[in-house]
């Protein structure tokens, strides 16, 4: 039985291309109108995994991410860094003189100026950009153009004007995170790199983040992450999101982790995980 995967968006998004790439062996994929309800999909079933978009290196972090991982507790079991390369995408027969508006989320007309000011285009904000590359497919015009991925032309039959058209090629990179409803963790082995993720409330107490903070350092436990967002219904406190570069099975490690519960009202792990090797070469 192929692997089930749920994805926020449209076939042909990005999501969908690094899904692919996670799981080449023809994955049964999910395509969900909002992140919520792909979340929502992944906590229901456990044989469904999630591929989720966390941050982008240009657009910065996903904003209902983090809210969205709190509120269903769903494990984090690898991660995935997709160099995204943006295209202009028509129907066939248009031209760079033919086309008169450009459709695409609002990231990437923000990630393509350049293009968009040279060419005189008048901009149409859309979902994401796989929905673009749809609309302009089922309305045949060659006014229309949208800004999506090679998969995107592929799927919805468009031609390739022009690529690699954002601002700043090769600076645009994607992370994703896969998860799933069951708690599981690769085994520890001392020589490899591993990231261990959480979510935790503090107490309300002067010096309580610095006191937190401390239960790394003085471990000499490396933090790449740390994040805060706020609560539901409430501007008093804020929860925060840590990466740890630790498995959660080494024993300084889990020191580090008793004295951070200390300083918690709340202390969710959720998850470790290889660190890929992108993150190590880049």
């Amino acid at each position: 039985m192929a692997q089930q995967i749920a994805i926020q968006g449209e076939a042909g998004s990005f999501s969908h291309m690094a899904t692919l790439k996670i799981f080449p062996n023809s994955p049964q994929i999910k395509f969900c109108a909002t992140f919520e309800e792909a979340f929502l999909l992944a906590t229901q079933k456990s044989e469904i995994n999630l591929v989720c978009p966390c941050e982008n290196t240009v657009a910065g972090r996903v904003p209902e991410f983090h809210s969205l991982l709190r509120r269903y507790s769903l494990q984090i079991y690898s991660e995935h860094f997709e160099k995204i390369s943006h295209n202009l995408l028509a129907v066939k027969g248009a031209t760079l003189n033919s086309i008169k508006k450009i459709h695409s989320h609002i990231h990437a007309l923000g990630q393509c100026r350049k293009m968009i000011l040279n060419h005189k285009l008048r901009e149409v904000i859309e979902s994401d950009t796989a929905f673009s590359a749809k609309y302009v497919s089922a309305k045949g015009e060659k006014t229309e153009a949208a800004i999506a991925s090679k998969l995107a032309a592929q799927t919805y039959g468009l031609q390739i004007l022009k690529s690699n058209v954002e601002d700043e090629p090769g600076a645009n990179v994607t992370r994703f995170l896969v998860m799933g409803k069951e708690s599981r963790h690769p085994e520890f082995i001392k020589k490899k790199n591993f990231i261990t993720s959480c979510v935790f409330q503090l107490k309300s107490i002067p010096s309580a983040l610095y006191k937190c903070l401390g239960s790394f350092s003085g471990y000499g436990i490396n933090l790449c992450r740390l994040e805060s967002f706020s609560l539901k219904n409430t501007f008093k406190q804020v929860a925060f999101y840590i990466e740890i570069e630790k498995h959660i099975e080494d024993p300084i490690m889990q020191k580090a982790l008793e004295e951070l519960g200390f300083h918690c009202e709340t202390m969710t792990i959720l998850g470790c995980y290889l660190a890929s090797s992108y993150r190590l070469n880049s």
